[in-house]
């Protein structure tokens, strides 16, 4: 049995102890900004967003479109949309208005680009009729 008294501290190095006195000083002021509205808000905050995580996990749509949205194909299409947005929100502001008029959709009609965003809208649109057909047919 050992005679002398066993110090905790005394094996420990000068950077440990350091170490362990900036560990107590973050602590205690973590402890002293921690007002009573501060503790009810981020409790209230907490308490919100489990409730919205609970909602849409429960969310049925939801689960299945974020499932969809992690597909390789899927995000290639979402990358080529925010894409096209951007450039949108800078070709809308730098060109003039439209005249309108047959002529002016006619011209609109002939660039590729559009036919094929007629045509993505056209299938989106075919393949969501054909899905809610199916959802309503199965009860759903």
């Amino acid at each position: 049995m050992n005679t002398q008294t066993e110090k905790p501290f005394e094996s420990m190095s000068t950077e440990d102890l350091q170490r362990l006195v900036e560990v107590a000083q973050l602590i205690t002021a973590a402890r002293d900004a921690m007002s009573d509205e501060i503790v009810t808000r981020m409790a209230g905050a907490l308490s919100e967003g489990l409730t919205l995580l609970d909602r849409l996990t429960r969310n049925e749509g939801l689960m299945h479109l974020l499932k969809v949205l992690d597909r390789q194909d899927t995000q290639y299409l979402l990358i080529a949309l925010s894409d096209a947005v951007h450039a949108a929100s800078q070709e809308i502001p730098a060109a003039p208005p439209a005249v309108g008029g047959l002529g002016c959709m006619m011209r609109v009609v002939r660039d590729p680009g559009v036919l094929e965003g007629i045509r993505l809208m056209s299938v989106i649109g075919k393949h969501m009729s054909h899905s809610l057909r199916e959802q309503h047919r199965q009860g759903g």
